[in-house]
This record gives C-alpha cells, sequence and structure tokens, in this order.
C-alpha cells in the first residue's frame, strides 16, 4: 500500500463494478500484504482485507492473481515463484526482478498454465512491453532509443534551463520527491539499465540480463557540458540504448549529446520516451509519464484486467518467450560513435597540436576544436573537441594518455554523440 499500491488498491476498490464490467465477472479485492497495518493510509480499505502475515494473501484459496508491487529482490522474487508455483497469476512492476529473473519466471508461468505481465515494469503509464509481445511481433527490431528514468531526466532538463549545477539540483528533486534519499539506482544508470534489459530482452527475442547492460551516470555533468552542447546544437539526454547487429545485441545506459532537432531531445521534466524502430514499422515513439502513483496504477490495473478476461473465459495464453540461444552480448568497448571532450590544460603554444596528437595516433579525427575560456591567473584555458566517428576502446586508451600529459590539468567531461 506504498505509492503504487496504494493507487491500485483505490482503483480495484473504487471502480469495482466498472472493472467486473470489462472483465465479465466480479474483479475483487481479496488481501492486502503489507510491513505496518497501523501505517495511516490515503485510501481506506474494508476491514480484514489487511495483514502482515504472507501467507493470508499467498496461501489464499480465493485468490487467482497476485500482484507485487514491493519493490526490489527480496522477498519479491520468493513470493513471485511461490504464487506461480500454485498456478497463480502475477502482475509486478518490479523491474530489478524481471531484468535479473524474468526469463526463468516466464518459464516457470509457461509450464504451470499461467501468466505474468509487467507492464508497469519498465515505463509506468507508458505502454511499451505489450506492443514488443503483441504489436510489433511480425516485426524485426533493429534499435531502442530511450529516456526512462524521469528523476534523471528531471535533473538534465533543470540543468540545462537554468544553468544549475548538479548537486543543487539533485537536491531540488529530492525535496520536491522526484528522487529518492539514496538516489544511486537513478543518477547512476542502473534504474534505467533494469528497464532496458527488460526491453532487449522481449525486442531481441533473447536473454539480456541487468549485468549485460553498460551504465554511466549523470554526475560528472556540469552547466558547462550544457552551455556548451547548447552551443553546438545539441542537448544531453540519458540515453537507453539496444540495437543489434547480425547476431550480436549491445545494451548501454549513458549520458548523450542528441541533436536538437530530434525527437528525444525534446522530452523534458519527468516524462519518459522510447522510440522503437523496427522493419515493418519504420519508427514509433512511445511518450508520457513514467512515473508516479496514478500512471503506474494504469499500466498495473490494465495487467489485471487483461488476466482477468482470460481467467473468466477461461483461455489463458502461456507466458513463453521462446528466447534465442544464438545472440551474443556486444560489449561497450565495441561501440563506434562521435565524442564531445572537454579539456582543462595549460594556455600556452603547442597544447592542441600535444593533444591531437594522442587522438591521432589512435585513429581518433577531429571535428572541431574550440578554445572557449582562457584564465589568465591560473594560466589556464578551456578547450572543447568534437571527434569524427571514433572506437570506444580507442577513446577510453586516449583518455588515460590525455590525462598523462603536462599541458592537461583535466579530462573534464566525454560525453557520447548519438545521432541515429
Amino acid at each position: 500500500m506504498g505509492v503504487v499500491g496504494g493507487g491500485v488498491a483505490s482503483v480495484l476498490d473504487n471502480r469495482r463494478e466498472q472493472l467486473s464490467a470489462l472483465v465479465g465477472c466480479a474483479v475483487e479485492l481479496k488481501g492486502v500484504l503489507v510491513r505496518d497495518v497501523a501505517k495511516p493510509r490515503a485510501h481506506q480499505l474494508p476491514a480484514g482485507l489487511i495483514t502482515t502475515d504472507p501467507r493470508q494473501v499467498l496461501d489464499n484459496p480465493d485468490v487467482d492473481i497476485v500482484v507485487e508491487l514491493m519493490g526490489g529482490q527480496d522477498p519479491a522474487l520468493e513470493y513471485i515463484l511461490g504464487s506461480v508455483s500454485q498456478a497463480r497469476h502475477i502482475v509486478t512492476a518490479n523491474k530489478e526482478v524481471m531484468a535479473r529473473h524474468g526469463p526463468s519466471i516466464l518459464t516457470a508461468a509457461s509450464e504451470k498454465g499461467v501468466q505474468v505481465l509487467f507492464e508497469a515494469a519498465v515505463a509506468a503509464g507508458v505502454p511499451i512491453i505489450a506492443p514488443l509481445l503483441r504489436d510489433l511481433v511480425a516485426n524485426e527490431i533493429i534499435d531502442i532509443h530511450g529516456i526512462i528514468n524521469g528523476t534523471t531526466n528531471y535533473i538534465l532538463t533543470r540543468m540545462a534551463n537554468e544553468g544549475a549545477d548538479f548537486d543543487a539540483t539533485l537536491a531540488d528533486a529530492q525535496e520536491l520527491g522526484y528522487a529518492e534519499a539514496d538516489p544511486t539506482n537513478d543518477i547512476e544508470g542502473i534504474d534505467a539499465a533494469y528497464k532496458l534489459a527488460v526491453m532487449a530482452t522481449l525486442a531481441f527475442r533473447t536473454k539480456v540480463m541487468d549485468i549485460d547492460v553498460y551504465h554511466e551516470g549523470i554526475t560528472k555533468l556540469t552547466s558547462r557540458d550544457f552551455l556548451h552542447a547548447s552551443e553546438l546544437g545539441y542537448a544531453i539526454k540519458l540515453l537507453a540504448i539496444a540495437d543489434k547487429v547480425g547476431d550480436a545485441v549491445q545494451a548501454r545506459v549513458h549520458p548523450a549529446l542528441v541533436p536538437q532537432d530530434m525527437m528525444l531531445a525534446k522530452v523534458d521534466g519527468v516524462l519518459n520516451a522510447i522510440e522503437v524502430q523496427a522493419d515493418l514499422t519504420g519508427k514509433l515513439l512511445f511518450h508520457g509519464a513514467g512515473a508516479g502513483s496514478m500512471p503506474t496504477t494504469s499500466a498495473v490495473v490494465a495487467d489485471i484486467v487483461d488476466i482477468a478476461r482470460n481467467v473468466a473465459g477461461n483461455s489463458v495464453p502461456p507466458s513463453n518467450l521462446a528466447l534465442s540461444d544464438s545472440v551474443t552480448i556486444r560489449p561497450i568497448s565495441e561501440l563506434e560513435t562521435r565524442y564531445y571532450i572537454r579539456l582543462t590544460t595549460t594556455d600556452r603554444p603547442g597544447v592542441l597540436a600535444q593533444v591531437g596528437k594522442v587522438l591521432g595516433d589512435l585513429n581518433i579525427s577531429v571535428a572541431s576544436a574550440i578554445q572557449k575560456e582562457t584564465d589568465e591567473v591560473a594560466q589556464s584555458a578551456e578547450l572543447v573537441l568534437m571527434t569524427h566517428l571514433s572506437s570506444e576502446s580507442a577513446m577510453q586508451t586516449a583518455i588515460s594518455q590525455l590525462e598523462a600529459l603536462d599541458v592537461v590539468a583535466e579530462v573534464g567531461n566525454v560525453i557520447r554523440v548519438e545521432e541515429w
């Protein structure tokens, strides 16, 4: 009965007649498992429904569908698998469990003849799971580009529009309730990596686990990066990207420069957006509220209704993804893209030549080099470089070599440029 659970319980209670009419039989809330029965809650349920005893809910023979909204892996995974073993259907919003154990959960469900639906696990009220599982099933998915973490998108939007620094903007996001007290999963890209693992598994019909997703957070970004990016014609977004080339899938989450005229560059605040490119449909954009009680409740209740209709009609489709075993994971080191590099160097002749030699020796071609700021007291200058298409492995070597140069005081930031 937290933020999402409270919303779901409220809708199931207040819209019982409406939902029952949609399903074709009564849809009744039979029990709610909580940690603290005495905790004040916005929606008051009938007496006897709330309990702290898992067995009263999970072993109740009258329960057809178990809705898991606890978050985290433990004990959620145990409860999900236990319910499946008792032939109960599952609705979950748990991105971590689905990213780490989704294929095995779905296999167990298929063997028991029950459904596991998880639309709310990726983008809350923005539908993406059902389209990947059903509407786009005739397509070969080429790639996915998404903004799938509202907390980081809010922070980046504020930094871009107001010139604010990261720490101050994060503090504001926490005060407004957009960021957790411990924001690590959001700001380090872990939350987005969970979600991308789920989407990539469905899109490419192969097992992509959270550990297969490269992730990099937003903590190194400064107001200067946003200023320079804007002058160059780019926005900065935390992108979740997955693509398939041949039999290899690559999945990555990191800040990226996105051309300002692209659709994802215009997605601001706490909104989410996912662009899917498929061979038959071309590019599709799914856009909307990717977090919050009511958007997430919308997705959870839709999954409940979907399963309930099948139960009422005595026709339950299997939860079988038929994942391929022939697809491999392509590491981030094999990425080829353009790069933005911000350096602080000594302000004297020959600096650009030394920097250029390091990059040139690694076959990294510089498209533009601009001296942005000069500090006469410190005798330092800020250089902003944009490269042509280069390899990630070469760029990582270049960063180490640049940091070792006497004329380079700091490699301020290196950001990948995404143009698709």
